[in-house]
Protein backbone atom coordinates (compact mmCIF):
# COMPACT_ATOMS: atom_id res chain seq x y z
CA UNK A 1 0.00 0.00 0.00
CA UNK A 2 1.14 3.30 -1.11
CA UNK A 3 0.34 6.46 1.70
CA UNK A 4 0.51 10.11 0.84
CA UNK A 5 0.27 13.03 3.29
CA UNK A 6 1.22 16.69 2.66
CA UNK A 7 3.49 19.38 4.35
CA UNK A 8 3.37 23.23 4.09
CA UNK A 9 7.02 24.59 3.62
CA UNK A 10 7.97 28.33 3.58
CA UNK A 11 8.94 26.93 0.11
CA UNK A 12 5.86 25.84 -1.48
CA UNK A 13 3.55 22.48 -0.62
CA UNK A 14 5.38 19.00 -0.34
CA UNK A 15 3.55 15.71 -0.97
CA UNK A 16 4.69 12.99 0.76
CA UNK A 17 4.61 9.51 -0.23
CA UNK A 18 5.30 6.21 1.74
CA UNK A 19 4.62 2.42 2.10
CA UNK A 20 4.76 0.12 4.44
CA UNK A 21 8.76 0.21 5.16
CA UNK A 22 9.37 4.06 5.21
CA UNK A 23 8.96 7.50 3.08
CA UNK A 24 9.81 6.94 -0.46
CA UNK A 25 8.82 10.02 -1.82
CA UNK A 26 9.62 14.24 -0.91
CA UNK A 27 8.03 16.60 -4.02
CA UNK A 28 7.44 20.11 -4.38
CA UNK A 29 4.12 20.03 -5.41
CA UNK A 30 4.95 23.47 -7.70
CA UNK A 31 7.05 23.54 -9.81
CA UNK A 32 8.53 20.54 -9.40
CA UNK A 33 9.62 18.45 -12.70
CA UNK A 34 9.26 14.79 -11.41
CA UNK A 35 6.38 15.37 -8.61
CA UNK A 36 5.11 12.10 -7.77
CA UNK A 37 6.93 10.19 -10.06
CA UNK A 38 6.06 6.50 -10.10
CA UNK A 39 3.39 7.20 -7.36
CA UNK A 40 -0.26 5.04 -8.05
CA UNK A 41 -3.03 6.76 -8.31
CA UNK A 42 -4.21 4.82 -5.33
CA UNK A 43 -2.71 5.79 -3.14
CA UNK A 44 -3.99 6.55 0.38
CA UNK A 45 -3.79 9.53 2.30
CA UNK A 46 -2.92 8.65 5.52
CA UNK A 47 -0.85 9.64 8.72
CA UNK A 48 2.18 7.70 9.53
CA UNK A 49 4.87 7.78 12.68
CA UNK A 50 7.43 7.81 9.49
CA UNK A 51 5.05 10.67 8.18
CA UNK A 52 5.12 13.11 11.32
CA UNK A 53 8.88 12.20 11.76
CA UNK A 54 9.49 13.61 8.21
CA UNK A 55 7.38 17.08 9.40
CA UNK A 56 9.23 17.07 12.67
CA UNK A 57 12.51 16.65 10.15
CA UNK A 58 11.37 19.79 7.94
CA UNK A 59 10.27 21.71 10.27
CA UNK A 60 13.72 22.06 12.38
CA UNK A 61 15.23 22.32 9.09
CA UNK A 62 13.39 25.24 7.80
CA UNK A 63 14.08 26.50 11.08
CA UNK A 64 18.13 26.64 9.64
CA UNK A 65 19.04 23.58 11.78
CA UNK A 66 20.50 20.69 11.03
CA UNK A 67 17.50 18.21 12.12
CA UNK A 68 20.25 15.34 13.28
CA UNK A 69 18.45 12.34 12.08
CA UNK A 70 16.34 11.23 9.15
CA UNK A 71 12.90 9.95 9.35
CA UNK A 72 12.65 5.94 8.15
CA UNK A 73 12.88 6.02 4.34
CA UNK A 74 12.96 3.11 1.82
CA UNK A 75 15.29 3.94 -1.00
CA UNK A 76 13.24 2.77 -3.66
CA UNK A 77 14.63 1.87 -7.51
CA UNK A 78 18.06 0.62 -9.16
CA UNK A 79 20.82 -0.61 -7.05
CA UNK A 80 23.23 1.92 -8.38
CA UNK A 81 20.19 5.27 -7.90
CA UNK A 82 20.03 3.98 -4.16
CA UNK A 83 23.50 3.81 -3.64
CA UNK A 84 23.91 7.36 -4.67
CA UNK A 85 20.62 8.33 -2.37
CA UNK A 86 22.44 6.56 0.40
CA UNK A 87 26.33 8.85 -0.37
CA UNK A 88 23.47 11.51 -1.06
CA UNK A 89 22.90 11.26 2.90
CA UNK A 90 26.20 11.51 3.79
CA UNK A 91 26.53 14.58 2.50
CA UNK A 92 27.18 17.07 5.63
CA UNK A 93 24.52 19.62 6.06
CA UNK A 94 25.71 23.25 4.59
CA UNK A 95 28.30 21.43 2.52
CA UNK A 96 28.25 20.57 -1.28
CA UNK A 97 30.01 18.11 -3.50
CA UNK A 98 30.17 17.75 -7.06
CA UNK A 99 28.79 14.95 -9.74
CA UNK A 100 32.43 13.80 -9.96
CA UNK A 101 33.32 13.46 -6.47
CA UNK A 102 29.76 10.85 -6.23
CA UNK A 103 31.33 9.47 -9.50
CA UNK A 104 34.83 8.70 -7.83
CA UNK A 105 33.66 7.42 -4.46
CA UNK A 106 31.53 4.86 -6.50
CA UNK A 107 33.99 3.94 -8.80
CA UNK A 108 36.73 3.00 -6.05
CA UNK A 109 34.08 0.88 -4.23
CA UNK A 110 33.50 -0.85 -7.65
CA UNK A 111 37.04 -1.24 -8.31
CA UNK A 112 36.83 0.64 -11.52
CA UNK A 113 38.96 3.04 -13.22
CA UNK A 114 36.30 5.85 -13.03
CA UNK A 115 32.51 6.54 -13.56
CA UNK A 116 30.83 8.33 -15.54
CA UNK A 117 29.60 12.00 -13.78
CA UNK A 118 26.57 11.99 -16.28
CA UNK A 119 25.42 8.72 -14.34
CA UNK A 120 25.35 9.89 -11.11
CA UNK A 121 23.48 13.29 -12.51
CA UNK A 122 21.06 11.38 -13.44
CA UNK A 123 20.38 9.39 -10.05
CA UNK A 124 20.59 12.38 -8.02
CA UNK A 125 18.39 14.48 -10.67
CA UNK A 126 15.23 11.58 -10.31
CA UNK A 127 16.02 11.13 -6.53
CA UNK A 128 12.56 10.87 -5.40
CA UNK A 129 13.12 12.11 -1.84
CA UNK A 130 13.87 15.38 -1.82
CA UNK A 131 15.79 17.61 0.90
CA UNK A 132 16.59 15.33 2.81
CA UNK A 133 17.96 13.42 0.62
CA UNK A 134 19.88 16.13 -0.25
CA UNK A 135 20.48 16.81 -4.09
CA UNK A 136 20.37 20.25 -3.93
CA UNK A 137 23.88 19.62 -1.68
CA UNK A 138 25.16 19.16 -5.41
CA UNK A 139 26.79 20.96 -7.69
CA UNK A 140 28.66 20.88 -10.92
CA UNK A 141 32.34 20.71 -11.60
CA UNK A 142 33.19 24.09 -11.19
CA UNK A 143 31.12 24.79 -8.25
CA UNK A 144 28.34 26.22 -10.02
CA UNK A 145 24.66 25.80 -9.48
CA UNK A 146 23.07 22.60 -11.46
CA UNK A 147 19.28 21.73 -11.88
CA UNK A 148 17.53 20.82 -9.46
CA UNK A 149 14.51 18.98 -9.69
CA UNK A 150 12.42 21.72 -7.33
CA UNK A 151 13.92 24.21 -9.62
CA UNK A 152 16.83 26.06 -9.10
CA UNK A 153 15.54 29.16 -7.33
CA UNK A 154 14.55 26.23 -4.74
CA UNK A 155 17.89 25.03 -4.52
CA UNK A 156 19.35 28.31 -3.78
CA UNK A 157 17.34 28.78 -0.70
CA UNK A 158 17.42 25.13 0.43
CA UNK A 159 22.12 26.28 0.27
CA UNK A 160 21.34 29.63 1.70
CA UNK A 161 19.03 28.57 4.40
CA UNK A 162 21.78 25.75 5.30
CA UNK A 163 24.40 29.09 5.38
CA UNK A 164 26.21 28.48 1.90
CA UNK A 165 26.59 31.96 0.12
CA UNK A 166 25.68 30.70 -3.37
CA UNK A 167 26.72 34.75 -4.29
CA UNK A 168 30.33 33.18 -4.63
CA UNK A 169 29.32 29.87 -6.18
CA UNK A 170 29.62 30.08 -10.00
CA UNK A 171 26.17 30.68 -11.78
CA UNK A 172 24.92 28.10 -14.70
CA UNK A 173 25.40 29.66 -17.90
CA UNK A 174 22.20 30.23 -20.21
CA UNK A 175 22.40 27.95 -23.15
CA UNK A 176 22.03 29.95 -26.54
CA UNK A 177 19.53 28.89 -29.12
CA UNK A 178 22.42 27.80 -31.60
CA UNK A 179 22.34 24.16 -29.19
CA UNK A 180 25.85 23.95 -29.85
Amino acid sequence: MIYTDQYESPLGRILLAGDEEGLTGLWFQEGSRYVGLGLSEKAVPRETEYFERTKEWLAIYFTGHDPGFFPRMHLVGSAFRNRVGEILCEIPYGRTVTYGWIAGRIAKERGLERMSAQAVGGAVGHNPIGIIVPCHRVVGADGSLTGYGGGLMRKKALLELEGIDVTKLPQPQKRTGSGR
